[in-house]
């Protein structure tokens, strides 16, 4: 066969999380079943409860402030789950040096500036942070570009991984103060985030300082654990650095702690934001959630699902997926994910290549319709302006969102299955169908929509009013204007007349390319899991035996003749294997090789089939390999063949 390569929250039930806590106490967490992928820079916790002070810090939750804090949790997140889309700031001293030091690329995300040049503190004192001067900062033109891109709420770094504050901060004046800015950038930001009416709230590196020596992080000039050296190992409370819990203890109860506090008594924020809990043991994670909890006197600040992580189980109100993800993996509960306009999320001079406005109006009618919030990145430059590319970007979201934000705010994730055209979103009783591929022949096919329709029509366009007519009682189809009245996402308005639910499996349409991802099969077997959604990261991964599989139930209202092609790459260039493709009673036996994920996308073609009209199950299942495990499958693909 004929290789081508290609460039291409928790649950709020309170009995459950007796039970989730009684569990692991008992056995710890079923790591080998989670199937949430992270991000480079320490994504999720070690499962299972490590330490005796892990044990007694869930405990403590579930029979006190946890759970309370949890009675008003679809209150405290009814704003965050109607917005649907916010505006996220990595922006900081390091800002001014935009990715180089003394005239060198270091690569990687320009933030982590200090950790990639191994620089001292005295040398970032003197070299970056005394220079520093934001000269141009106006507070109200970065929200107006918010506003603008119609985002309703706002994120900005308090304090990163450098662990300087944004801010003058009484608790621990390591900050703004020292730098040529005369003012507090965060106040005025609060301030005029309430006059465009947005959401306003911080990022506050709690686990990774590389400022204070009792902090994990610094390898390079206190030989601290948690840095690139991995001193101790990835869990340094488990190793030989144990010792080391006294002065991080000492940190988070003399810094962290303190300057979240701060932040929350000084600013009102309505969310925080939090990252790399990996890089402390899990009980001084949930330690810092109950200090917010006690300064939330009103117990309304949202919490990211970025602080107190553990196997498969999170504290925070919602989850993330990993960074700079195109592709959704199904998650339960509200999430969100975080792309940023280029490669990095602090200014970089280096990365000039900005994804368009198409991309991020895609990425977020995706997003909602598996019910995820979008916070898009940029990275203002040193001097307090935004890169005009980057402020091109968000007005051209807002042009779209103007139009058609109601198919996006308030919406709720979809029930009906993958459609070839684009996705859907649900709010009351309207379906919105976000048509990225807009038919030729001016038929719309809406697979698994057993609702009666009302009406329907083109949203940009209410006064234009669509034809429907019924298929049968699971599909519907739409007559649309010849031209789409928007190349990048055209939205339909479909009103039903009572919303009931949909037929789960997917509709094949026969004229249509048909790309059943990975990220949408059943994954049946214990252990596998989803990578995190970058390009070429958009696989099934952890396939070691043939216990494990995948599979995807789907459907004919008419036969049709596909050619088949399987998209893959695989950990290791040596890894290579047999897998079988299973579709309606045939077997397609295929051999393939190494493709790592930095080559990319790899394709087979699998073979031509011929479907009758009706049911069809699809299966891809291992048949052997050599190295650690199978191939990372991300997507067989149907193309209609002219036979």
């Amino acid at each position: 066969m004929k290789s081508i390569s290609m460039n291409d929250s928790v649950s709020r039930t309170l009995s459950f999380f007796s039970m989730l806590v009684a569990g692991l106490l008992m056995y710890g967490s079923p790591a080998n079943d989670v199937r949430t992928s992270g991000d480079e820079q320490g994504f999720s916790i070690p499962a299972g409860m490590q330490l005796p002070a892990d044990s007694e810090a869930l405990v403590d939750a579930r029979d006190g402030w946890w759970t309370a804090a949890s009675a008003n949790h679809a209150e405290r997140m009814s704003w965050y789950n109607d917005a649907k889309f916010g505006c996220f700031i990595h922006w900081g001293v390091y800002s001014e040096i935009g990715g180089l030091w003394h005239g060198k690329h270091i690569g990687g995300y320009t933030e982590h500036l200090m950790r990639k040049a191994k620089i001292p503190v005295s040398a970032y004192r003197k070299e970056v942070i005394e220079p520093f001067d934001p000269s141009e900062f106006d507070a109200d033109e970065w929200m107006r570009n918010a506003s603008m891109a119609g985002m309703r709420y706002f994120v900005i770094t308090a304090k990163h991984h450098d662990g300087f504050a944004m801010y003058p901060s009484d608790v621990y004046p390591f900050d703004i103060r020292m730098t040529k800015f005369d003012g507090d950038p965060m106040a005025q930001l609060r301030d005029a985030a309430r006059r465009y009416g947005i959401k306003f709230g911080f990022y506050y590196s709690h686990a990774f300082d590389w400022e204070h020596p009792d902090a994990p992080g610094n390898d390079w000039e206190y030989d601290n654990p948690g840095g690139d050296r991995l001193l101790g190992g990835a869990d340094w409370w488990m190793g030989d650095r144990k010792g080391f819990l006294l002065q991080a203890e000492r940190y988070v109860d003399r810094k962290s702690i303190p300057q979240i506090q701060e932040l929350i008594r000084k600013y009102d924020p309505d969310i925080l934001w939090f990252d790399t809990p990996a890089k402390l043991p899990l009980y001084l994670n949930i330690r810092i959630l109950k200090a917010i909890r006690e300064a939330d006197v009103r117990n309304k600040i949202v919490v990211n699902g970025r602080l107190v992580r553990y196997g498969g189980n999170n504290l925070g109100d919602y989850r993330n997926t990993g960074d700079r993800a195109a592709y959704f993996f199904p998650t339960e509960g509200p999430w969100e994910s975080i792309p940023t306009t280029n490669e990095s999320y602090g200014y970089s001079l280096v990365d000039s290549v900005r994804k368009p406005a198409s991309f991020f109006i895609r990425l977020l009618a995706s997003a909602a319709s598996k019910g995820g919030n979008i916070l898009m990145n940029v990275g203002p430059m040193g001097n307090g302006k935004w890169d005009d590319r980057d402020v091109e970007v968000f007005r051209g979201v807002g042009r779209w969102l103007e139009k058609n934000g109601e198919s996006i705010y308030g919406t709720q994730r979809t029930d009906l299955p993958a459609q070839p055209w684009g996705v859907t979103t649900w709010k009351g009783d309207t379906l919105y169908a976000h048509v990225f591929d807009w038919p030729e022949d001016g038929r719309l096919v809406v697979g698994g929509l057993r609702s009666e329709i009302v009406s329907a029509g083109i949203l940009a366009d209410k006064a234009r009013k669509l034809q429907v007519r019924r298929i049968n009682e699971n599909d519907c189809e739409l007559l649309l204007p010849t031209v789409a009245p928007d190349e990048v996402n055209s939205v339909v308005a479909i009103v039903v007349n009572k919303k009931i639910p949909a037929c789960p499996v997917r509709l094949l349409h026969g004229t249509k390319t048909e790309t059943l991802a990975a990220f949408d099969a059943r994954l049946n077997g214990k252990g596998l899991g989803y990578g995190d959604g970058k390009p070429n990261r958009n696989h099934v991964k952890n396939w070691k035996d043939e216990s494990q599989w995948l599979s995807w139930d789907l459907r004919l209202n008419a036969p049709a003749t596909y050619n088949i092609y399987l998209d893959y790459n695989t950990v290791e260039a040596s890894d290579r294997g047999t897998v079988l493709v299973e579709i309606a009673g045939r077997t397609f036996e295929v051999d393939y090789g190494g493709h790592t994920e930095k080559m990319g996308t790899n394709t087979i073609s699998v073979g031509t089939l011929s479907l009758d009209k009706g049911h069809v199950e699809c299966a891809l299942k291992g048949k052997s390999h050599t190295g650690n495990t199978y191939m990372n499958p991300i997507a067989l693909r149907l193309e209609p063949s002219e036979r």
